[in-house]
């Protein structure tokens, strides 16, 4: 037997179940995947414009040497 809280994609419990645990259980689970996907998007843009600041700063330090006496 699969539950529906054995898929990392998916929250567990039922929206439409008789039991609030149940209900609870898949409120708190879809609030905390949204959160993740949330903080998942982010990590990707930190990360984005990291690597852009570490190119501009590479760029500046070439034409620094490049243009040395």
């Amino acid at each position: 037997m699969t539950y529906a809280a054995d898929d990392p994609g998916t929250p567990g419990g039922s929206p439409h179940s008789a039991d609030p645990l149940a209900r609870l259980t898949h409120e708190r689970e879809s609030r905390r995947l949204a959160e993740e996907k949330k903080n998942e998007r982010l990590v990707w843009w930190y990360l984005a414009y990291f690597l852009f600041g570490i190119h501009i700063v590479a760029f500046i330090m070439i034409y620094a040497v490049s243009h040395a006496k």
